[in-house]
């Protein structure tokens, strides 16, 4: 009995075997995103599913490019998109879940605390 050996693979090597493992895994968390749109109630349960997933989503799908073609420009712009994605899609759930709450197209049986009708002590 021998260890793992990268030769058996068909001609795959490290690089496509991470290429395929972040694309499956993309695939996979954009899809746990869908479902979680769908079946959520409400907007406020709703919003965790249509931010994180999909962000983590996109980090994978970005990740896998620079691991595909690494070059300075490469990586210079997927740690761009990153950032940029990171620090915006908290910012816009925050402004949908604020909206809904004002508008109130959320139900209030799922809240554990109003901290908006009582504020922190």
């Amino acid at each position: 009995m021998t260890g793992f050996d990268l030769s058996d693979l068909g001609g795959w090597g490290p690089r496509e075997i991470i290429t395929a493992v972040l694309v499956l895994l993309s695939a996979f968390l954009c899809f746990a995103a869908a479902v979680g749109l769908i079946r959520f109630r409400d907007v406020l349960t709703r919003l965790h599913a249509a931010t994180k997933p999909q962000v983590l989503g996109l980090i994978a799908i970005v990740v896998d490019v620079a691991v595909s073609m690494p070059s300075v420009a490469t990586v210079t712009l997927a740690v761009a998109i990153i950032g940029f994605q990171s620090l915006t899609a908290p910012l816009a759930a925050h402004m949908v879940g604020r909206a809904a709450y004002r508008t109130r197209h959320y139900d209030p049986a799922l809240l554990l605390r109003d901290e908006n009708l009582d504020p922190p002590r």
